[in-house]
């Protein structure tokens, strides 16, 4: 067990011939008594220093501790949206690459499909130039036949056409 200051000052030793001077002894005594005493003080003192900075300490543990979880769940969330935004990406880039196939197969069956409607518009066109160019030139011959100068060197006898009428009432 310790000494305490007290202890110290109560401390009283046996006399002997030839002993110590005791004024000198118990100055001593006195001055080992406050200086103990100072001791103990400044050790009282490092000990509530000592155990504040071990509650300081721990706390900023317990700090640290919480933002390294903090910081690990930032990170495992920051990796899920990267992993979620490739995948959306590239569903959005399969999406785009389905609708261009989808697109040109559209345009080049509608081109196919004008390409043989122009064909058959062309043969249309031709057969009717065809038949048009005839007809007109069926025309033409009959405007140029005899049968027109024929026609106006015929006379028709008016008496004649109401003589034949009369009869066949």
């Amino acid at each position: 067990m310790a000494l305490s200051p007290l202890d110290i000052h109560n401390k009283e030793f046996s006399s002997k011939f030839r002993g110590y001077d005791e004024d000198e002894v118990n100055e001593f005594l006195e001055q080992i008594m406050k200086d103990y005493e100072n001791v103990l003080e400044e050790n009282k003192e490092l000990k509530n220093s000592l155990k504040q900075t071990k509650e300081q300490v721990s706390h900023f543990n317990s700090i640290e501790d919480t933002l390294q979880k903090s910081i690990l769940v930032a990170q495992e969330a920051a990796e899920d949206v990267r992993r979620n935004s490739m995948k959306e990406s590239k569903l959005i880039i399969r999406e785009a690459e389905k609708n261009a196939d989808r697109i040109v197969h559209e345009a080049l069956s509608r081109a196919r499909k004008i390409s043989v409607e122009i064909e058959d518009l062309k043969k249309q066109s031709k057969v009717f130039r065809t038949r048009f160019k005839m007809l007109i030139e069926a025309q033409l011959d009959l405007i140029q036949s005899d049968d027109w100068d024929n026609l106006l060197e015929y006379e028709i006898n008016a008496e004649r056409l109401e003589a034949v009428a009369d009869e066949e009432l």
